[in-house]
């Protein structure tokens, strides 16, 4: 099959295989967007007098007859074609002939693949944004149920102060919000029309760019067509970056759950399907899910400096440097999907110990509650503090096992609605 760019004469198969690289495979899960925004372009050009009704109606129905292929995943590129975008017109072109060669009108490849790639990832930021409500709502049960159980907390990793399941699990519950905020930018981001940049300088038909930016559902479209373009690799980084703010979270939360089962902590456990065993000690219980996630998490915050570093010292307009960042960040999707569909998989079998505090090493993370007792008494608070440190120097400290905690966030307060109203209204601002 001839190129769509063909002028007569072939490019060197090495040279063809490699600029198309990765594409092939990875333009078919942009299929069913680029049928989609065919769809709305020939809808357009039919507005503006470039197509007949007639012309339109049959190009839309075998669009829609490629897209029930798609869905099906029946729909494959031809050996010999480079792209979605090259298959879709020759494929319309072969049933339609001279009609199917008018569907490119008005646009370029570049403003194509823009279209595809924000309709796609705007599909994939509300995937994500149900997994993460998914695994908010979860932590927010788990830290209801567990608010009464005690935990010790750390800092230096040393013993320090109580704490509790339920603050443990509502932190990273409230953590998400923030991640689902940079979630939200990267919405925004992707939430513009580029269609009708052409290859980044406009056209000299009279395009009609706010109807597709209606029939296809963005918010407001990329009015300069520069900036329509400058956008590719922008889009990708600023998603990345969100990406990277939540599997930062993921990564802290298995970290945590890979200590907590460690035998010296005990703090929780999971049934032994879950977790994984020695080839040679027979009491191993190994965290391998909460290890693995532990990884990918840290994999996946190297990301928006990958995206950066491709994207880099590039003047405006198309690059094909740009091909590459499906390469990467279609799969960092793939992963993070898992991710999060792990983490809430795994932490519906958690199990917690309630009864840790009653081992002795842990009397002293109750030194600061005594301090505070002393000062509601009447005592200075630098006075009890060194009363405290010198009972614990000298082995006369007795450890009251009592929180008393009623602030806003605190053990005994622990917001759980107001968390949720604060996630409620971050989530809010992604349609869909």
């Amino acid at each position: 099959m001839a190129k769509i760019w063909d002028k007569g004469f072939d490019a060197d198969k090495a040279v063809s295989d490699f600029t198309v690289g990765k594409d092939r495979e990875l333009d078919l899960r942009l299929a069913k967007y680029d049928v989609i925004g065919s769809m709305a372009h020939i809808k357009m050009l039919a507005k503006i007098g470039l197509l007949t009704n007639e012309e339109e109606k049959v190009l839309h129905n075998e669009l829609q007859r490629i897209l029930d292929e798609i869905e099906r995943g029946d729909f494959r590129l031809d050996d010999d074609v480079e792209d979605i975008h090259s298959q879709v017109e020759a494929l319309l072109t072969e049933k339609l002939g001279e009609t199917g060669k008018k569907i490119h009108s008005g646009r370029s490849r570049n403003d194509q693949v823009l279209v595809d790639i924000k309709l796609y990832l705007k599909d994939e930021i509300v995937a994500l944004k149900n997994e993460i409500l998914q695994l908010f709502e979860l932590l927010q049960q788990l830290s209801e149920r567990h608010k009464d159980i005690l935990l010790p907390g750390y800092t230096h990793g040393q013993i320090a102060m109580p704490s509790s399941f339920g603050l443990w699990f509502g932190a990273y519950a409230e953590t998400l919000i923030d991640d689902m905020h940079t979630l939200v930018a990267a919405w925004r981001v992707a939430d513009q029309n580029p269609l009708g940049s052409a290859a980044g300088y406009g056209n000299s038909f009279p395009l009609d760019r706010e109807t597709t930016t209606r029939e296809l559902g963005f918010a407001t479209l990329h009015y300069n067509v520069i900036a329509a373009q400058m956008a590719r690799g922008k889009t990708e980084r600023i998603l990345a970056q969100s990406m990277a703010s939540i599997a930062s979270t993921l990564n802290k939360l298995a970290a945590d759950n890979c200590m907590y089962l460690s035998g010296n902590y005990g703090f929780i456990s999971y049934p032994d399907n879950l977790t994984t065993g020695s080839s040679i000690m027979p009491h191993k219980k190994n965290p391998d899910v909460w290890e693995l996630i532990r990884a990918h998490s840290n994999r996946l915050q190297s990301l928006p400096n990958e995206i950066a570093l491709m994207t880099t010292n590039l003047p405006h307009g198309y690059h094909r440097d740009y091909q590459l960042l499906k390469e990467v960040l279609f799969p960092a999707i793939d992963t993070l999907h898992q991710l999060l569909q792990m983490a809430h998989f795994m932490l519906q079998h958690i199990s917690v110990n309630k009864d840790i505090l009653s081992d002795p090493r842990y009397d002293y993370l109750f030194t600061v509650e005594e301090v505070n007792r002393r000062v509601l008494q009447g005592v200075p608070f630098r006075e009890a503090y060194q009363q405290v440190g010198h009972e614990v120097e000298n082995g006369t400290y007795k450890a009251k096992k009592e929180v008393h905690h009623t602030h806003a966030g605190s053990i005994g307060n622990l917001c759980t609605a107001q968390i949720r109203e604060k996630m409620i209204k971050a989530a809010a601002q992604i349609n869909g």
